[in-house]
């Protein structure tokens, strides 16, 4: 015989309360990643309008912002 048993509403009750931490982590992780995904986004919002083009030059044959 074991030297120390543990009771069966020890047991489950341990295993709720670590599942109840490991969920807890992953919801924390998922509004984590989205907050990043939601910076990166707006990070890279660029008006399309505000870049400048590039035209060949006639004379040089070169390629020059306008």
């Amino acid at each position: 015989m074991p030297p120390f048993v543990i009771p069966p509403l020890v047991k489950f009750t341990l295993g709720v309360l670590g599942g109840a931490v490991v969920i807890h982590w992953a919801i924390k992780e998922v509004r984590r990643f989205n907050a990043e995904l939601e910076r990166v986004k707006a990070a890279s919002a660029i008006d399309p309008a505000a870049l400048p083009t590039l035209r060949r030059d006639p004379q040089t044959d070169e390629w020059r912002v306008r």
